[in-house]
């Protein structure tokens, strides 16, 4: 997973505003092996972060290969056990799988500081119509049911919780490696249609 998105965590530092190193506290929402913190550090070095995660055995394998950097990684279905008081939270391809968005809205409030913002990147929306053939697919090694949000749905979700809301397109000008077919994957066409148009990066900012 690591090699698969280095490319794209590369391009996800570039577009995001990250704080002064000095201060800057960045939560991982989804951290899996821990590869974007890891990279983050050593590209835009940070004060602090933490990285959470459900499965425990990727979150084991985050903190062994964490080495020196200031990073602390938690497995976890509560935001809130990583702390308080984040400049910033992120990420990828992780909001698409929760069931409850305006419940994620109220945990990403409770431990960004005033005016921070979270950025999450998905290219799995209703609003993709690649969508309904790609979702089938990720059922398929899913092990809860795999929701079917719109962009409106995770938008106006975020708002009522208290963030101020935008979203632009990701990637769109990216190049983007071929990596053949598979099972899971579509097709290298279908892949560059979605990140061309439908890869979506939110950002949330709280309100103050």
């Amino acid at each position: 997973m690591t090699d698969e998105h280095t490319w794209i965590w590369r391009e996800m530092i570039q577009a995001i505003d990250w704080p002064a190193q000095s201060s800057g506290r960045i939560l991982d929402i989804g951290c899996n092996q821990g590869g974007f913190l890891r990279l983050l550090y050593d590209t835009h070095p940070f004060a602090e972060a933490v990285g959470v995660d459900l499965a425990k055995h990727a979150v084991a394998l985050a903190e062994s290969r964490k080495e020196d950097r200031p990073i602390a990684y938690l497995a976890s279905e509560r935001l809130a056990d990583a702390g308080r008081g984040f400049d910033v939270a992120v990420s990828h391809e992780v909001i698409y799988l929760i069931d409850d968005l305006a419940q994620h809205a109220a945990q990403v409030a409770e431990v960004l500081k005033p005016g921070g913002s979270y950025f999450a990147v998905t290219c799995c929306h209703s609003d993709s119509p690649l969508w309904a053939n790609w979702r089938p697919r990720i059922q398929a090694f899913s092990n809860l049911p795999v929701p079917n949000h719109s962009i409106g749905d995770i938008a106006e979700s975020f708002r009522d919780g208290g963030f101020d809301v935008s979203v632009s397109r990701f990637l769109a000008n990216a190049f983007i490696p071929l990596r053949g077919k598979s099972d899971y994957m579509p097709t290298d066409i279908d892949m560059i249609e979605t990140y061309a148009r439908w890869k979506m990066l939110f950002r949330f900012t709280l309100e103050v």
